[in-house]
């Protein structure tokens, strides 16, 4: 879900102004006037995502640009393909062009390489979630990424939910204690997750109520294992596997039969998709 322009726009405006600054020495010196035309080539095969952003870019430095995308938010695209064009004020569309790139690619790259995780076990009912390794600024946007390539978005910040890692279970004193603590605390209808790794930490979850249990780390076999006992003792518990997910072991994972797999490789570790703009003059 495209974030609301209340969102949306201070972040655009933000990198705007750290582009152009006090301003556009080269375009500006040109005394650019006209009208001009533009169009967006994806330069490599790939996910677009981050079009209606683009847009938006261009709309607020000129509301007589018009940014007409080609292709869906999602659809897979080829190297030389025309992905979008654009027409209105020549000033405009080059002030605008390097931060609507950069997020184009950005994001694009993000969706690209989510869509890869997800094909590879679209077949089950396990979800790809993503994680909050995010670039400061971009989490936002770069969660809206993984959801166009297909994944679901985990908590967005610290007050989404409770998610009680090993720090926190080491803080507190165990996993007891920490779910007690938070639960009197803790406004409805806020869920718990704990974080565990081995098969006492699962046990301790499940008999102080955790909501989601999250296998961090687990060899399959003992993931295999705490599935069977947390479908034995509460069905409506949700179970998350998490660390060290790859394109090679993610079906291997989801065949455990957890309802979410986490992962942060989709932000982390994808490359920009390769785009960029030809601008032509009538």
């Amino acid at each position: 879900m495209i974030p609301p322009l209340i969102i949306l726009d201070p972040l655009l405006l933000d990198w705007l102004q750290e582009d152009i600054g006090r301003g556009d020495r080269t375009t500006q010196g040109l005394n650019l006037t006209q009208e001009g035309k533009g169009e967006w080539v994806a330069k490599e095969t790939g996910v677009i995502a981050g079009l209606p952003i683009a847009a938006r870019v261009f709309s607020l430095l000129s509301d007589r640009v018009i940014f007409t995308p080609l292709v869906l938010e999602g659809e897979k695209v080829q190297s030389k393909q025309v992905v979008a064009q654009m027409q209105g004020p020549l000033d405009a569309l080059l002030m605008g062009e390097r931060v609507a790139l950069n997020l184009g690619m950005r994001l694009s790259g993000i969706a690209t390489m989510t869509r890869q995780y997800t094909e590879i076990i679209a077949d089950l009912p396990t979800k790809l979630v993503d994680t909050r390794k995010t670039t400061p600024g971009l989490r936002i946007l770069e969660k809206y990424a993984t959801q166009i390539g297909g994944a679901v978005n985990h908590r967005l910040g610290l007050d989404d939910a409770v998610m009680i890692k090993d720090n926190h279970i080491q803080a507190a004193g165990g996993i007891q204690p920490a779910i007690i603590s938070i639960r009197q605390k803790m406004p409805y209808p806020l869920t718990i997750e704990v974080e565990t790794s081995t098969l006492i930490e699962v046990e301790d979850g499940l008999k102080y109520g955790a909501d989601i249990i999250m296998l961090d780390n687990m060899e399959v076999e003992l993931m295999k294992e705490a599935v069977k006992i947390i479908r034995q003792q509460n069905e409506r518990v949700k179970i998350e596997a998490s660390g060290n997910i790859t394109l090679e072991n993610i079906r291997q994972v989801a065949e455990t039969g957890v309802d979410y797999i986490s992962s942060s490789a989709p932000i982390t570790r994808s490359p920009w998709l390769d785009l960029s703009m030809r601008i032509k003059c009538y």
